[in-house]
């Protein structure tokens, strides 16, 4: 019997998408996407956001349709859907690193980002916001509710 192991995230785009050339004529298209949970802490009432950042890549054919890499900007609303993974390694200080990734097998693009548009900061992020967010992952209480 066959199984399904799929994943839909919805969020921004932190950065512009790369485009990588593997072996074997294989282009990877990476791009990280945000999904913010928000929610009020019980005792304090204050208001809290948690962000996850999964590391996307979207494999492509040399030679195939790579028009979807001009809408993959920073500050895009999409819903990616694919296969996701965690993958750990150890970086040269010998800290154990961990990334939430995701192989994408369909891409929508729900609000793209226009030199016009004038995008909030927060759902923005630079490369170095990106790694700490990754290297900060952890479970709460609050993540199963």
């Amino acid at each position: 019997m066959a199984t399904i192991f799929e994943t839909r995230l919805i969020g921004n785009i932190g950065k512009d998408a790369v485009v990588k050339l593997m072996d074997r004529g294989i282009l990877a298209i990476n791009f990280p996407v945000a999904h913010n949970k928000n929610w009020k802490d019980k005792r304090t009432g204050e208001l809290k956001t948690k962000t996850t950042w999964v590391s996307c890549t979207i494999w492509k054919k040399e030679g195939a349709n790579m028009r979807i890499v001009d809408f993959l900007n920073r500050g895009t609303l999409v819903e990616v859907i694919g296969t996701p993974f965690a993958k750990a390694f150890q970086q040269e200080d010998g800290f154990i690193r961990t990334e939430i990734r995701m192989n994408i097998a369909r891409t929508n693009i729900l609000r793209p980002v226009t030199k016009e548009d004038n995008i909030p900061t927060e759902m923005l992020t630079d490369e170095s916001n990106f790694d700490v967010s990754l290297d900060d992952f952890s479970l709460e209480e609050n993540d199963f509710s």
